[in-house]
Formats: structure tokens, sequence, C-alpha cells
């Protein structure tokens, strides 16, 4: 009995919650869920100071994978491993422009130009939609997730949504920011693969040409994959 009325009186205040959801404008969601999100002065400093190097460091993973396994992946799957790579950073590049263009014909403020929340990390006052950090992280996931394998590609979404938590947490962004982000993601991939379906091939001959012959000391020591 006791059971039945707990059930009843949770779904009560989740109906009420979607209810009430529902009756807000999209720019008073976005205040809604960026109120949730946003640290206080109460929040813990160490949330605080793990979110700032969420924030500020963890986009890194993008160039240094990259970068890494380029020169070092694994040998025996090196030429699928490059293409996804190149594919990556085609969609990376896409990603960067159509945020940019976003952002310059629907310029948007971010929370601290508004006075609005808190803030614990400096950051110029200019335009916040869509992020570039979720743009670019959101991205790299994506691609991983569909041109990957499933466990690298949800271990980097993890990553691209505590980079997304961390720069809401910190007052540098809105939710909406980086749900625009995520969309720019799914559009860059999906530009890069129509390219790729093009001029794959050549680009990547290209590619690896301009590499070995910039590299061609360090291939031959054997210092890194040819």
């Amino acid at each position: 009995m006791l059971a039945n009325t707990s059930s009843k009186k949770i779904s009560h205040r989740l109906l009420n919650f979607i209810d009430f959801v529902n009756s807000l404008t999209m720019e008073q969601l976005n205040h809604f869920f960026f109120t949730i999100i946003n640290a206080t002065p109460s929040s813990s400093v160490v949330m605080i100071m793990f979110a700032s190097m969420v924030a500020k460091y963890v986009i890194f993973i993008i160039p240094l994978l990259l970068v890494g396994l380029w020169l070092w992946g694994p040998s025996d799957r090196i030429v699928l491993l490059r293409q996804l790579l190149v594919k990556t950073a085609i969609a990376l590049i896409f990603a960067l422009c159509v945020a940019y263009l976003i952002g310059h014909l629907f310029p948007s403020d971010r929370p601290f130009v508004e006075n609005f929340g808190y803030t614990f990390l400096f950051h110029a006052p200019n335009n916040a939609f869509p992020s570039n950090h979720g743009s670019a992280i959101f991205t790299f996931a994506l691609a991983f997730l569909f041109w990957h394998r499933l466990w690298s590609g949800i271990s980097l979404m993890i990553v691209a949504l505590t980079i997304a938590w961390s720069r809401i947490y910190l007052g540098l962004h809105w939710p909406l920011d980086m749900l625009g982000a995520f969309f720019v993601g799914l559009i860059s991939c999906f530009l890069s693969q129509h390219g790729w379906c093009l001029w794959g091939n050549s680009i990547m001959r290209k590619l690896l040409r301009f590499y070995r012959y910039c590299f061609a000391s360090l291939i031959r020591k054997g210092w890194v994959n040819n």
C-alpha cells in the first residue's frame, strides 16, 4: 500500500514537472536548465576546480589523439585508422566553419553578458551559440561513433558531455549552445562523409605523399609509422 502511494506521488510530481516544462518557451527552458546546472558561490570549490580543468584542458584530447594515432597507431590497422583520422579532421574543419557562420548570422550573448547566473572562469564576451568547444568535441565523438567502434564513440561522447557540462556549470555557455553544438557535429560528419565519397582517395594519396616526404627520416628509423 505504501509502495503504491509513493509511486502515485512520484508519478504526480513527474507529470507536474512535464506540464511545467511544456509551458515554458525555448528561452525560458534555456534559462531554467542553465539555473539547474550553473554553479553558485556555495558550490564545492573542488567541483569548480575540476570543472575549470575540464573546460580549459580536456579539449586537447582532439589534437593529441589525431596526431598520436596517425604517427603511432596499430600498424596492422593503420590504413583504415588514417582514413578515419582524415575524415574526422575534415569534419572538424566543417564544424568550425559552420559554427562560425551560425554565430555571425545569429549572434547570441553568453550568460555573464546578460548578467544571468554565476561565472567562475574568465572568457571574452564573444558569441555563445553554438559553442566552439562543444562543436569540436561533439564532432570528434560522433566521428568515432559513426566511423570507428561503438566503445570509442561512447567513451568520447562521455568526454564531450563532461566538457559541455563544465562550461555550463562555470557560466560560460547556455545549455542551448551545447545542444546546437551537437547538431553542428551531426551536420559536419554528414558533410565530411559526403566529401569523402567524392574526393577521399585523392585527399588520402596527397596527404600520405606529403607526410612521407616530411617524415622520411623518422620513418626510416622506425620512430613513426610509414
